[in-house]
């Protein structure tokens, strides 16, 4: 449920927030979080590598099990919690012997629901970790693996779910969210349903503020800039780039140059995104 506030000053004009009632207050587990230091973009030598990073509000790591290894043991969701490092909500689960972990939620994942996670062919249910060859062609995945055991990375944040379209010999091709069709190997494992916090793509910050507490600095764009700071620097008044290509501010090509560098998993590609 999205609340929209009442336009009492500039900043809540056009203000937004998540109200989710099912996510508890608890602190985290302290065997579950980790330090985050901050970098401010920096690297070793003190330089910056990331543009527009630095303050916001101290955080910790909550320590996400990405491969849920505990095979045909049922886990029960006790919380449903509030994750400062992604647009996902998490879950933390408790298994028969006692052991907790947290897991990226899905919708309609409730607290007291029970999960599992199995190499063999399981219940079809939200929050269930299964291969994709023992799921149905239509239903929707997320937090995929690349390759089989390497844990999921693919389809994570919030509202995002792949598609299974077809199951050909070792490969189940999978739409992603971006649009592009890939093939997958049929031993990857793959999380029934689609990640939790549908609305955080209709969430509208309304100020500033809101962007600084989350880390981020502000953008300034390149040709309001001097030559000296920027390729698309300089000119009397307002100048267009003035370059037949636009460039980083390293003088790299930017903006629609192709980027892709993971030339190995090129094979799997069956449609690109554009």
């Amino acid at each position: 449920m999205i609340k929209r506030y009442k336009p009492d000053t500039a900043g809540r004009r056009h203000a937004s927030v998540i109200l989710d009632k099912e996510l508890s207050g608890n602190r985290p587990p302290k065997s579950l979080i980790e330090i985050i230091k901050k970098t401010g973009g920096r690297n070793q030598q003190g330089r910056i590598t990331v543009r527009h990073r630095g303050g916001g509000h101290k955080r910790f790591y909550r320590i996400i099990d990405f491969k849920r290894e505990r095979y045909d043991q049922p886990a029960t969701v006790v919380t449903l919690e509030y994750d400062p490092n992604r647009a996902a909500r998490i879950a933390l689960v408790k298994y028969e012997d006692g052991a907790m972990s947290y897991i990226i939620a899905p919708v309609d994942l409730k607290p007291g629901d029970k999960i599992m996670s199995s190499k063999n062919k399981i219940e079809i249910k939200p929050g269930n970790r299964l291969p994709l060859e023992h799921i149905p062609v239509g239903i929707p995945v997320y937090n995929i693996e690349i390759r089989p055991g390497s844990g999921g990375t693919v389809a994570r944040s919030a509202g995002n779910a792949a598609s299974l379209l077809n199951l050909e010999g070792p490969f189940v091709q999978l739409k992603l969210p971006s649009g592009e069709i890939k093939n997958f190997f049929k031993e990857c494992l793959a999380t029934v349903g689609t990640a939790s916090n549908i609305d955080h793509k209709n969430i509208r910050l309304g100020k500033a503020g809101r962007m600084r507490w989350l880390g981020i600095k502000p953008t300034v764009r390149g040709k309001v800039m001097n030559p000296v700071d920027h390729p698309h620097g300089g000119g009397e008044g307002k100048s267009p780039i003035g370059m037949k290509h636009p460039k980083t501010p390293q003088g790299k090509p930017a903006l629609g140059v192709k980027t892709r560098r993971q030339r190995q998993t090129n094979r799997f590609i069956i449609k690109r995104r554009k």
